[in-house]
């Protein structure tokens, strides 16, 4: 795992930062997750604390996907950054998620896919994820619709 990737993860966090975000604007962003999905095999979440916006379950989706958005939202929750971020400075250290830190992996997984909603002069006010490509087409798909959101709404 590259720094070079580490900083591109974080220029993206620092860049997509919001001036609202409300229900309207999760079902706008999460509808917006569905058609840039394609027909892929994902499931679709967003949740401000602990209520859920919204949620999707493309054909191809198990239920296991619902369960590595649970883990995935934890570490956004927990570290206030994407999930692909903290997995990749973990990486960079060698170390990895897990009860060295105090947390059960069975909880929480730095893979990714979750990405903070960030409000400028708040903070992060909801969390929306992606699971069931590999981790960094999870983020990248997210990260994506974030963008679009930005520059639409």
């Amino acid at each position: 795992m590259s720094e070079e990737l580490v900083k591109e993860l974080e220029r993206q966090e620092q860049e997509l930062v919001f001036t609202h975000f409300d229900n309207e604007d999760a079902w706008w962003l999460g509808s917006r997750l569905v058609e840039m999905a394609a027909g892929r095999p994902v499931a679709i979440d967003i949740r401000r604390g602990t209520q859920q916006l919204f949620h999707a379950a493309l054909p191809g989706a198990v239920a296991d996907n619902d369960r590595w958005i649970e883990r995935k939202v934890r570490v956004v929750e927990r570290f206030g950054a994407s999930s692909y971020l903290v997995g990749r400075r973990l990486a960079l250290m060698g170390r990895e998620l897990g009860a060295g830190m105090g947390l059960d992996p069975a909880d929480y997984a730095a893979h990714g896919g979750a990405f903070p909603v960030r409000i400028r002069n708040v903070g992060v006010v909801a969390v929306v994820t992606v699971s069931g490509l590999p981790q960094a087409d999870d983020h990248a798909l997210v990260v994506s619709a974030l963008e679009r959101f930005r520059s639409e709404r």
